[in-house]
């Protein structure tokens, strides 16, 4: 464990020595709009206000004043739990999030959109009424396990170091990555009110929810779905290894249970 490491929240003065000599990791809340680094840069630059430092610019690489980092990524348009880690925090963020993530999930069955979510343009719309609560806890059988997923065009992905998301938004062709192995530890059906649907998703790393629910429509013979969560999904809890560090898990549970 890094020296001085404390999942405690720690005042922060008006001293740049003791804000740099903080050390830990801790869970703040992503809002729908801002990317993951782009809410770190804020928080760091109010950080360093409050600490006395003049006209901050976390966003420039170099000559930083104080360490930070994230642990995951969420999209731009996705909101949830973000884990944080300051000083010596940073160096545990690979080893404390190697556990599953769990997200809440509404579908909507008949309706595709380019992007997969609440944020894109409909493309295709398909009758739902014949599908009933069995029939489609019966498909998700299928998608818990192992399984190969293909990632949406839409995300942060890069071809020849650009995102897909950027160049699709160019107007540029791209074509879809091929499918990989994903890890979904448990997938729960909350409620189901057509054409809406409520998902209880624990998955690993590099998972897409998105993609699930877009491959739930087609399996469970709406053909379609799209999520309604703007980004996919809303996740209510960072993926962290409980068995290296239990408290911060469980602080995580406590933050994701919020909203």
């Amino acid at each position: 464990m890094a020296r001085n490491m404390s999942t405690s929240f720690v005042p922060i003065t008006s001293s740049l020595s003791q804000l740099q000599s903080l050390n830990g990791l801790f869970a703040i809340y992503k809002k729908q709009g801002p990317t993951s680094a782009d809410l770190l840069n804020t928080f760091k630059d109010a950080l360093l206000k409050e600490a006395g430092v003049q006209n901050p610019n976390s966003r420039k690489r170099k000559k930083q004043s104080l360490k930070m980092g994230h642990g995951g990524t969420l999209d731009s348009a996705a909101s949830g739990v973000l884990v944080v880690g300051v000083g010596y925090g940073t160096k545990k963020l690979s080893t404390m999030l190697a556990g599953s993530k769990k997200y809440v999930a509404v579908g909507e069955l008949g309706k595709a959109t380019d992007t997969l979510d609440a944020t894109g343009k409909v493309i295709l719309e398909k009758d739902f009424e014949h599908i009933t609560r069995q029939d489609f806890e019966e498909k998700l059988k299928s998608f818990t396990g192992d399984i190969m997923q293909v990632p949406p065009l839409y995300s942060a992905l890069k071809k020849d170091g650009q995102r897909l998301s950027v160049l699709l938004k160019k107007g540029q062709k791209v074509e879809a990555k091929p499918a990989r192995p994903v890890t979904v530890y448990n997938l729960t059906l909350q409620e189901f009110k057509p054409p809406l649907f409520t998902l209880d998703v624990e998955c690993g790393g590099g998972f897409y929810v998105r993609s699930l629910v877009d491959d739930l429509g087609k399996e469970s013979g709406a053909h379609q779905a799209r999520s309604v969560h703007p980004g996919g999904a809303c996740l209510t809890r960072g993926a962290v290894d409980t068995g290296a560090c239990p408290a911060l898990s469980a602080a995580l549970y406590t933050v994701g249970a919020g909203y």
